[in-house]
């Protein structure tokens, strides 16, 4: 039998049992309750009437008393009222009885009680009838005749009453008796009811107990540590023991598969830990080069041991040829016959191949005459060649080489293919710095050549004037000499046609430096898109994650955030500080001149640092003189951008002590010698003075330079790009002024700034006189983006934001159209929080398919630079279309030069930003235009 069939042979046997004992005690209890019942509601019910027929009859016999007693007060009306009253409930009360009486002697009593009630009713008439004429006597006579009857009507009631009593203790008894009954009965019941149910369990166990002592002892014996083999159970019986054997076994086969899997799965995880910590060491090499040479010969001789290659080549792409071409750049355990190609083109053997295919390619079964390893003893062949390019955008901008005497493995492949993916940012970020930094050095070389050529003609010039003047003064000799005179008219036309041909030589290198001042700008616009570009992603993506709405992120992990958001601002400064000095040097920085409200400069100053002051422990002072005007003319982005250099260096550099900043009136003496000294006498003053570390006087003009500071001690221990002072020394000369230092060392520097007030803008003076040439002064505003002046778009936003509940971007619908994955991505997650439906589009193209089979728009933020279609082609064919024509689209732009928000309004849009984008900016203009 089953070891199913047991347990429900045992339970059956019982079940049948209880239904038996229950059927027995229900039996009893209903006999029990029968008991109950007739005592409770039959006899209970026939004692309670009985009761109240003597408490009636009492009363009525009392009433009768008192009128015996008091007869002069008794009422009659009332009396016979009582009287009649009581009379109809004895009565009532003894049919009710009648009706319910079920055994004869209880009958025959009341009967008998019914008959003595009739005689008293009859003197109660009587009485009632006497009582109206006064005569006590008769009452008396009347009610002592009645006597006799009345106490054998109260015996009878009493007999009534003890009978009924007398059947309620009998029915209590039996009661009794059938639950004493009750408890023997369930008692032996309940005695063979665990008789037999330990019986049925001592049967169970004794069958089923061997079965289950082998499968305990199989499972003791497994090695939890070792679940590669684990010992079957042995139990034939066809019972569920039996089956709970197969299933054990069957799970023991899952488990050894199990472990096995997850040996691997381990494997697979130290693998990848290895990977990232070996691209992790890598990748942090590309920050500390400056060369492409350098990070070349950094990268494979650690890359080549890290993918246990014995030979390494990196080749890196040249451009500057009519052919692209990859020239080898630096190698790893190099032989003396210099193995590997100095340079190839693409598509030319192997590793040209891979460039045309963009793929890995992996030698395994290499030539035997193929010999490239040398060692101390000889050469020797490898035996696997891995070839890989190094992408950026689709476009491959190096090969990675490598050769081993081994078979490479799977992870060293990944860890080539992981490095690789973020290699060719490097190269590109230092091609693009080697590239202004060789724009620079040529643009000043040619600025230095003119320079030199003009002076040259200048001299010419004068030569000539000199020459001609003692021509005339020599008027007299030369007509009486004309040979001589003709002779040095030949001369003064030879040296005429010279300096006719150095004038135009000169035009020429005008024309060149012209050329190349244009070449300049379009090269800093796509370099702005560039590095604007993929910094929009970093700060959005990091201060999304710094606010953490959700809390997900743990406090380092935020902290971690701050610091990308911070790193990412530093970098954007130090881009903006680059396109600005590069914008003065050829001449593309517009200035424009108007109404400064110094009361409010020298509070905004105050305002900004000081804050800085309490975290740096500092006194910090601004001080006004009386004499400043309260409106002063010039250019106020500029000037402020110029003290908040200086205030920020003063901070900077002083680790104790005080920092102050004055607006005074220029004396006559601080503006004197300056080429607007006689233009006009109303000049400003403003000097900043610190207790620093102060500069030494050799170092005081080096320190104005780009890209300079006192020493290298100086920038590796407080930092900066040592653009500021180069950057406020530039903006001075083009505010008319001069920007100058007094320091002593370890006792403080005194910056002072000197501008003058120009009501009408820039005067028109003697070209050279300024030493602002290049710059074009002009009293339209600035577009151009810079620390100090965001876009255009964001003014007014601030007192419209106030008026908006924060509900205004809930489920909108927008369309990003962008080019760039990173930037897609960052705006989805920031719009997405926000409760918007976010559609994407990578270019023109598709925004105009995706408006067309959309039903409902509520906003476009649109790129600009972008392939198929850009964003002003997208926005002009947007606004012709019927549907949608009215939606706004904000433009976004990394580029950020002169002329672009005007050409975006032109072609469509209805604000403009620029890259990299504010999140808060950005969603208080979307929240303008949607409300």
């Amino acid at each position: 039998m089953s070891f199913k069939g047991k347990q429900i042979m045992g339970l059956g046997l019982t079940v049948f049992f209880m239904f038996i004992l229950m059927f027995v005690i229900l039996s009893m209890v209903n006999g029990m309750k029968a008991n109950m019942l007739e005592v409770v509601e039959d006899r209970y019910y026939k004692v309670n009437q009985a009761t109240e027929i003597r408490q009636l009859f009492y009363q009525t016999d009392q009433q009768l008393l008192s009128v015996l007693t008091d007869i002069e007060s008794a009422d009659p009306a009332m009396t016979a009222e009582l009287i009649e009253a009581n009379h109809e409930g004895i009565q009532t009360r003894i049919l009710k009885l009648e009706n319910e009486l079920n055994r004869q002697k209880s009958s025959l009593l009341l009967k008998e009680v019914e008959q003595a009630y009739e005689s008293y009713a009859q003197m109660q008439k009587s009485f009632i009838g006497l009582m109206g004429g006064g005569d006590l006597d008769s009452l008396e006579d009347l009610y002592r005749e009645e006597r006799e009857n009345r106490n054998s009507l109260l015996v009878k009631l009493a007999e009534f009453k003890e009978y009924q009593e007398s059947i309620m203790a009998d029915s209590l008894e039996s009661a009794n008796e059938t639950y004493n009954q009750l408890v023997s009965t369930l008692v032996a019941a309940v005695a063979i009811a665990i008789i037999l149910i330990v019986g049925v369990t001592v049967w169970v166990i004794r069958s089923t107990g061997r079965s289950i002592s082998l499968i305990t002892k199989g499972i003791k014996d497994i090695d939890y540590q070792d679940l590669s083999s684990i010992s079957r159970l042995n139990i034939e019986t066809k019972d569920e023991i039996g089956e709970i054997a197969i299933a054990f076994n069957s799970m023991a086969d899952s488990l050894e598969n199990y472990y096995e899997k997850e040996q691997r799965y381990s494997a697979e995880i130290s693998e990848q830990n290895w990977i990232q910590s070996q691209s992790a060491a890598l990748v942090s090499i590309y920050s500390q080069h400056v060369a492409i040479g350098n990070l070349a010969d950094d990268f494979i001789s650690r890359m080549a041991p890290a993918a246990g290659a014995n030979l390494g080549v990196i080749y890196v792409k040249d451009d500057s040829g009519s052919k692209p071409v990859f020239k080898k750049q630096a190698a790893y355990a190099d032989g003396a016959e210099d193995a590997g190609r100095d340079f190839f083109f693409a598509g030319e053997g192997i590793a040209g191949q891979t460039v045309r295919d963009k793929k890995t390619i992996l030698l395994q079964d290499v030539p035997e005459d193929y010999k490239v390893l040398s060692t101390g003893l000889g050469d020797v062949r490898p035996k696997s060649i891995m070839m890989a390019p190094v992408m950026l955008k689709d476009e491959v901008v190096a090969v990675v080489e490598l050769a081993s005497l081994r078979q490479f493995t799977d992870a060293q492949i990944k860890l080539l293919e992981k490095v690789i993916d973020t290699l060719g940012i490097a190269i590109t970020n230092i091609s693009g710095r080697m590239e202004i930094e060789r724009l620079l050095a040529e643009s000043q070389a040619q600025t230095e050549e003119l320079q030199a050529q003009a002076e040259e003609l200048q001299s010419q010039s004068e030569e000539l004037q000199a020459q001609s003047e003692e021509m005339q003064s020599q008027s007299e000799e030369l007509r009486m000499i004309n040979e001589q005179l003709e002779e040095r008219s030949r001369d003064a036309e030879m040296k005429s046609e010279e300096l006719q041909a150095a004038k135009e030589e000169l035009e020429e290198k005008a024309k060149q430096l012209s050329l190349s001042s244009k070449y300049k700008s379009e090269f800093l616009a796509n370099m702005s898109h560039e590095l604007r570009t993929p910094l929009n992603s970093i700060l959005l993506l990091s201060e999304m994650l710094a606010e953490d709405p959700d809390q997900i992120l743990t406090e380092e992990q935020k902290e971690f955030s701050k610091v990308i958001h911070t790193s990412g601002q530093d970098l954007l400064t130090l881009i903006n500080d680059i396109l600005d000095l590069s914008k003065v040097e050829v001449g593309k920085l517009e200035i424009s001149f108007e109404e400064v409200n110094m009361g409010e400069m020298s509070q905004r100053m105050k305002q900004h640092f000081t804050q800085v002051a309490k975290h740096k422990h500092l006194e910090f002072t601004v001080s006004s003189s009386e004499e400043v005007p309260p409106v002063f003319n010039t250019d106020e982005q500029r000037l402020q951008q110029i003290v908040k250099n200086l205030l920020s260096n003063a901070f900077k550099f002083t680790e104790e002590g005080s920092v102050a900043v004055t607006f005074e009136k220029a004396a006559q003496s601080d503006f004197f010698g300056l080429p607007l000294s006689t233009y006009t006498d109303d000049w400003l003053k403003v000097t900043v003075l610190d207790t620093g570390i102060g500069i030494p006087a050799e170092k005081q003009q080096l320190i104005f330079e780009a890209f300079q500071q006192a020493d290298g001690a100086t920038m590796r221990r407080y930092g900066g790009t040592g653009l500021g002072l180069s950057i406020s020394k530039e903006f001075a000369q083009l505010l008319g002024g001069i920007c100058k230092v007094e320091s002593e060392e370890g006792k403080g520097s005194r910056f002072t700034l000197v501008i003058p007030n120009l009501p009408n803008g820039m005067p028109d003076i003697e070209a050279g006189s300024l030493a602002l040439e290049e710059a074009a002064v002009t009293a339209e505003p600035l577009e151009e983006v810079s620390e100090a002046a965001e876009p255009p778009a964001a003014e007014g936003i601030s007192e419209a934001e106030h008026q908006h509940t924060g509900t205004e971007l809930k489920d909108k619908t927008v369309i990003v159209v962008d080019d760039d994955h990173r930037n897609i991505y960052a705006l989805k997650n920031a719009l997405n929080k926000e409760g918007m439906n976010v559609l994407t589009a990578e270019n023109g193209m598709q925004c105009l398919d995706l408006i067309m089979g959309t039903e409902k728009i509520d906003i476009v933020l649109m790129d600009i630079m972008m392939p198929v279609m850009d964003g002003y082609e997208t926005m002009k064919r947007l606004r012709g279309l019927d549907r949608h024509q009215d939606v706004p689209i904000i433009a976004l732009t990394a580029k950020a030069m002169k002329g672009d928000r005007e050409k975006c309004m032109e072609a469509g849009a209805t604000d403009y930003i620029s890259k990299p984008l504010k999140l808060d900016q950005l969603l208080s203009v979307m929240r303008v235009w949607l409300s």
